[in-house]
């Protein structure tokens, strides 16, 4: 391409895509993954060509991209197989709130518009500081956030901060910093059980949350959450995707949640 930025983009994953949006630079997205769903409309405009962990390469290709957006090492072999076919990648790798944040301001400067992109990343920015101070002085539940089920994946870091932004306690937030899935596997599902969180919330990566199936854990019938019915799922498109959905609906979903369960035991 003969532009100074790159004008031909594909999207790798729903956060980038959502960001482009954002930033008014949609006309510079060739092609989406299937499981982008902010906003509503990217699945009628733009060609899907790829999952999360497998895309279509000869399609990408045929699209002439000048540059692919990709995230996390999961997608690493993606990204060397449009590397060995002479495609620019880039590859984030956010897992905090921070990170997601200089993901947005980095995409701003790589396609030209550093300013715009700096302004909604403040934006964002100021959201989660409003949750936050809005909780403060706020009861704080004890959280567990379950983002698999088979086996047991509790919370990343960006999910963990958002959870303590909105004035709760993650009862796992020692397993968060580990930016590995196989990393936040519970080998012992009874320690959920000793740590006895006040809030359950479920978001299983794409399947529907059933807090029945939850319930009938053994010996989880002594958890206070599963005691009170305290059990709630957070849409994937809006928890599970570390981009802008996180920091506004997510956050704010949490939120909500957590200040109904303060009325109920006020």
């Amino acid at each position: 391409m003969d532009g100074e930025y790159a004008e031909r983009i594909v999207c790798l994953t729903d956060e980038t895509t959502e960001t482009l949006y954002l930033l008014e630079q949609d006309w510079r997205i060739v092609g989406i993954s299937g499981f982008s769903v902010r906003p509503a409309c990217a699945r009628a405009e733009k060609p899907v060509v790829s999952a999360f962990t497998k895309a279509r390469i000869s399609e990408i290709v045929d699209l002439q991209p000048d540059l692919v957006l990709g995230f996390s090492d999961i997608q690493a072999e993606i990204a060397a197989m449009l590397v060995a076919a002479g495609v620019e990648t880039h590859v984030f790798n956010q897992r905090t709130v921070a990170g997601i944040l200089r993901m947005i301001r980095t995409l701003g400067g790589m396609i030209g518009c550093p300013e715009r992109a700096r302004d909604l990343a403040n934006t964002l920015a100021a959201n989660v500081l409003r949750v936050q101070t809005d909780s403060r002085h706020k009861p704080r539940p004890k959280v567990y956030f379950e983002e698999w089920n088979e086996p047991m994946i509790t919370g990343i870091g960006w999910v963990s901060e958002l959870i303590t932004a909105a004035g709760g306690i993650d009862i796992f937030a020692d397993l968060s910093t580990q930016s590995l899935a196989k990393n936040r596997i519970l080998a012992d599902p009874g320690e959920v059980v000793r740590r006895n969180p006040d809030i359950i919330l479920g978001s299983w990566c794409g399947k529907p949350f059933r807090p029945e199936e939850v319930k009938a854990r053994d010996g989880w019938d002594k958890i206070s959450a599963v005691r009170s019915g305290d059990l709630h799922e957070i849409e994937s498109s809006i928890i599970l995707q570390p981009g802008p959905a996180a920091l506004t609906e997510g956050v704010q979903e949490i939120q909500r949640i957590l200040d109904e369960w303060r009325a109920k035991n006020a």
